[in-house]
């Protein structure tokens, strides 16, 4: 078997070369300036985070004096960054500012093409996460890269390859700029006319529902809750879109009984009121969900594409980011949102809402299936034209 990948340039020959990485790589990460001391922040360094590595601007600026008192160091335009651990363990990307960065992310330096390294990572991110985050546990660290091997073309394949991802990955940025413009049409159209239905008379969130609440979780170390389910159990990663029609996980009916669970009905408003607050779906089938998440069944005045864009607009949000609780975990909870006063015209106005953005609607469903398209075709040509 030759070490070639299945798809290939037709000018390219010859059989590609494994690596360590450390035999083709130098590493470093950084650190965090102590937050006790105001003389380290706010100045005009950009300290890049994990959750920053793709972005061209930071949230945080440190100082020199920051700098020097700490292990923060200084990475280039162009160096390739990779996250650690955390939320964002695995992601990589070539940085798009010189700044500061933390001792969440390894800066790795090479002669190689890096957008060569940054698309065979991505390749076998997913794998590698799986052998060194087992379980969701765990970290990587500079030891662990150090010592993954990759195949590596030569250097005019290397550059054509990171050419051809480039132009790929170009288009998928355009194509979330589009998706952006349309989310921001529909979002500007929804709050110029709440602020418009503010002016009328205003009724308390309670008077929306007929059935609203907090789901609950079946304690997991019981099998006979989970397995062979058949119920759909929502969390906060399956409301991304305006309707729910997916889910990754499900419940038994013993499961549901032995918990707080309550089966919501179709047709209904699925609302994270905990961790991410405003998360929002509307459900096309009968589901389950976890604590801090709420289902609301709407009562028989109210139209549930109506209610779907009242608790999505600005207004809404700032009423709730008024009551949310902090704790353990940022809460908004029910007894509280249903003293928000919001406007209710008449059903026949609420349709007359809803189209309005209906027609922009499919245009972003259509928008966000062709994004999907591009990132499949992606993850092909990463399967196929590296090894």
């Amino acid at each position: 078997m030759y070490d070639v990948p299945h798809l290939r340039f037709p000018e390219f020959g010859g059989e590609w070369r494994k690596y360590k990485l450390a035999e083709i790589c130098s590493f470093f990460s950084g650190g965090t300036p102590s937050s006790s001391k105001k003389e380290y922040y706010d100045g005009n360094i950009p300290f890049i985070r994990s959750g920053e590595l793709h972005m061209d601007k930071t949230e945080l600026f440190i100082t020199e004096v920051g700098l020097d008192n700490s292990a923060a160091k200084i990475v280039d335009v162009g160096d390739l960054l990779l996250a650690l651990y955390g939320a964002t363990s695995g992601d990589i990307a070539i940085s798009q500012i010189k700044g500061a960065i933390n001792q969440a992310i390894l800066c790795i330096r090479t002669t190689q093409n890096k957008k060569f390294i940054e698309s065979v990572w991505k390749k076998h991110v997913e794998k590698l996460l799986q052998t060194y985050l087992q379980g969701g546990q765990g970290n990587l660290s500079a030891d662990i890269v150090k010592n993954i091997s990759f195949y590596f073309a030569e250097s005019n394949e290397q550059i054509k390859l990171a050419k051809f991802i480039t132009l790929l990955d170009e288009r998928i940025a355009t194509q979330n700029k589009i998706i952006e413009k349309q989310q921001s049409l529909i979002k500007g159209i929804v709050d110029n006319l709440m602020t418009a239905l503010l002016k009328g008379e205003l009724y308390p969130f309670s008077s929306f529902y007929i059935k609203a609440g907090e789901g609950g979780t079946p304690t997991t170390s019981v099998d006979e809750y989970y397995s062979e389910g058949t119920i759909p159990f929502i969390k906060i990663d399956d409301l991304s879109c305006k309707y729910l029609t997916s889910n990754k996980e499900f419940i038994t009916e013993l499961g549901m009984q032995k918990s707080s669970a309550w089966l919501i009905p179709s047709q209904s408003v699925i609302y994270s009121n905990g961790a991410t607050i405003g998360a929002i779906s509307i459900n096309e089938y009968p589901v389950c969900t976890k604590q801090g998440i709420l289902g609301i069944v709407p009562n028989t005045n109210v139209n549930v594409e109506y209610l779907f864009l009242l608790m999505s607009s600005s207004f809404f949000s700032k009423e709730v980011n008024r009551i949310i609780t902090e704790g353990t975990m940022k809460t908004a909870y029910l007894k509280d949102i249903n003293h928000i006063k919001c406007p209710l015209p008449s059903m026949a106005q609420q349709k007359s809402i809803t189209n309005l953005t209906s027609s922009i609607e499919e245009k972003l469903y259509t928008e966000k299936k062709l994004l999907k398209f591009l990132n499949l075709q992606k993850q092909h040509l990463l399967r196929t034209m590296f090894i």
